[in-house]
C-alpha cells in the first residue's frame, strides 16, 4: 500500500494551527521492523519476515490521530526507500510530518524482532549509525515544537550525539513555550553500550518530565532490583518534587497512578491477546489523547481513573491484532470496549 503511494514527490502534511490547543508532539525514533512471518521462532529459524513501520514516539504519534486528535512526529530517517515509506505511513495516518528530516548519508534503522517459543523477545538492530542518531539541532521545527500541547519522548534518542543533544534542546523548547513533558524511556537495553550507560542517561532527563509513564520490568531495572509492586519503592526512588503523574503500566492487570494528592489502581480490560506489541504506546497515545483535551484531570482523581482506563481499553484492543500501527484503535472501538467492560 505505502510503497505504491510513495509515487511522486513525498507528501508532508502540515497542521491547521489552529488545532495546536491540543497538539501532541512526539519526538524521537521511526524504522522499520522486520518481523517473521511465523510465530514462536528465533530470528534465526524464521522461514521469512514481514515489514512493519516502528519505533514508539511514531507508534503514540499514530495512535494519537487515530482517536481524533492531533498529532505530529519529529525525527530523522534516511533518503531512502524505507524512510519515505515511514514519512508516508504517517501522513496516511493523519499525523504531521514535516518536522521529519532525511539523510542523504545514512540509512533508516531496521529492526528484526521476534517472540520466540519462550515468551522472550529477541532483537537485532541495525543502526551504525542510522539516520534516527543524526538529527541535529539546527534541524529541528522550533515552531512545530512550540505548538506542543505536550511534548513527548523516549530514551533511545539519548545513547548517541549528536541525537542526544538536539533531544535536550527540544525539551528545552518545549518547556519553555509551556508544554506538558511526557516520557517513556521505552528500555531497549541491546541499543545501550552498558546496563550502566542505560541507567545513568534514562535518569539524567527524569527530573524534568511532567508525566512519565514506566513498566514494572522498568522499575526494577532503574532502582537496580527493587521490588516494582512497592508503592514505597516507586514514591521514594522514581517520584519526583516537579512530577504531575507517574504511571506503572501492568500490562494486562492495568495500571498503577502516583501523583502528589493521591495514588491508586485500574484494572485491565481483559481480551484475546494474538500481539503485545505496540500495546504500551497504544496505552499512552490513549492518556496523552486525553490530557491534551483536559489537563485538570492531572488534579481530579475521578477523571485521572477514567482516563486510564480508557488507556487500558486502548492497549487491549491493540493487542487483539498483529503490528503496531495498524493495530492503533479508533475513538469509537475503545469507547464500545469500555461500555462493555462495564456491563
Amino acid at each position: 500500500m505505502c510503497e505504491n503511494a510513495m509515487s511522486g514527490h513525498l507528501k508532508k502534511l502540515t497542521i491547521d494551527t489552529g488545532r495546536s490547543e491540543t497538539l501532541v508532539v512526539c519526538f524521537g525514533e521511526m524504522l522499520i521492523d522486520f518481523v517473521p512471518t511465523v510465530g514462536g521462532v528465533s530470528l534465526a529459524e524464521a522461514p521469512a519476515f514481514k515489514k512493519a513501520p516502528g519505533g514508539a514516539p511514531a507508534n503514540v504519534a499514530v495512535g494519537v490521530s487515530r482517536l481524533g486528535g492531533s498529532s505530529a512526529f519529529i525525527g530523522k530517517v534516511g533518503d531512502d526507500e524505507f524512510g519515505k515509506m515511514l514519512a508516508e505511513i504517517l501522513r496516511l495516518n493523519n499525523v504531521d510530518n514535516s518536522g521529519m528530516r532525511f539523510d542523504h548519508k545514512a540509512r533508516t534503522a531496521l529492526a528484526f524482532v521476534t517472540l520466540r517459543g519462550d515468551g522472550e523477545r529477541e532483537f537485532l538492530f541495525f543502526r551504525h549509525p542510522s539516520a534516527d542518531m543524526l538529527l541535529t539541532e539546527s534541524e529541528l521545527d522550533k515552531n512545530l515544537i512550540q505548538k506542543a500541547k505536550i511534548f513527548h519522548y523516549g530514551s533511545i534518542s539519548l545513547i548517541k550525539e549528536p541525537c542526544r543533544s538536539t533531544h535536550l534542546a527540544a525539551m528545552k523548547i518545549a518547556k519553555a513555550a509551556g508544554s506538558l513533558l511526557s516520557y517513556d524511556p521505552n528500555l531497549r537495553l541491546p541499543l545501550w553500550p552498558s546496563e550502566e550507560a542505560a541507567r545513568k542517561e534514562i535518569m539524567s532527563i527524569w527530573h524534568l518530565a511532567d508525566v512519565i509513564k514506566i513498566s514494572e520490568d522498568e522499575i526494577t531495572f532503574l532502582t537496580g532490583g527493587d521490588d516494582p509492586y512497592s508503592d514505597e519503592v516507586v514514591l521514594q526512588k522514581l517520584f519526583h518534587p516537579n512530577l504531575k503523574l507517574l504511571v506503572v503500566s501492568e500490562g494486562p492487570n492495568g495500571c498503577r497512578y502516583y501523583t502528589k494528592a493521591f495514588k491508586g489502581r485500574v484494572g485491565g480490560v481483559k481480551v484475546k491477546a494474538v500481539d503485545t506489541t505496540g500495546a504500551g504506546d497504544a496505552f499512552v497515545s490513549g492518556l496523552l489523547n486525553s490530557l491534551a483535551s483536559d489537563l485538570t484531570l492531572l488534579t481530579d482523581e475521578k477523571k485521572l481513573r477514567e482516563a486510564l482506563l480508557f488507556a487500558n481499553a486502548c492497549g487491549a484492543i491493540t493487542v487483539t491484532e498483529r503490528g503496531a500501527i495498524p493495530a492503533m484503535p479508533t475513538m469509537d472501538a475503545v469507547q464500545e470496549l469500555v461500555k462493555s467492560s462495564r456491563s
